[in-house]
């Protein structure tokens, strides 16, 4: 994974034009939000269900001091295998306009056709739900890959908040 991960890194990579895929699905965690890490094995699972699909996924750490080893350690810590790279200066932030981890942004063709939670299990900081009523990332994927239209293009995530670099 520190090879991918040092490649993507590295490269300009433009993740969000697919090669033959349906879709690329941008999943920004950080390594510290409490958040974000409940959600690894969900994000695990809509990895495993989708990426046979035509779907292309994303670990996305927007966290400026994050080094190498320590997201690698991250993933194995937290069982995920999605290809994962840094975003130190914000590139995909901007791109996704996310604010939280973890946040999801969809694109097709390179274009944001969806941006938001990945289901509604957190209500607010603080206060959420034992099992999610919506899963709105697993409707958007399959709408995706099944080639139906997006009903919800946007819904409000709650994590934690992404820092502006540009303040």
């Amino acid at each position: 994974m520190l090879a991918m991960l040092l490649l993507l890194t590295v490269m300009q990579v433009d993740l969000l034009s697919p090669h033959g895929e349906k879709a690329v699905v941008l999943l920004f965690v950080r390594s510290d939000c409490p958040i974000s890490n409940r959600y690894a094995p969900a994000l695990q699972r809509l990895y495993h269900r989708y990426s046979s699909r035509g779907v292309e996924f994303r670990l996305v750490y927007p966290e400026p001091g994050l080094t190498a080893s320590a997201l690698e350690r991250h993933c194995k810590e937290y069982g995920l295998a999605i290809p994962a790279l840094l975003d130190a200066d914000h590139k995909y932030v901007d791109r996704a306009q996310v604010r939280v981890t973890p946040e999801a942004a969809v694109f097709v063709n390179g274009r944001l056709v969806y941006r938001g939670r990945i289901d509604d299990r957190f209500v607010d900081i603080g206060k959420s739900r034992p099992e999610a009523t919506r899963h709105d990332l697993d409707e958007v994927l399959t709408a995706v890959a099944t080639g139906k239209s997006i009903q919800r293009r946007q819904t409000r995530a709650v994590g934690c908040a992404i820092e502006n670099l540009r303040r």
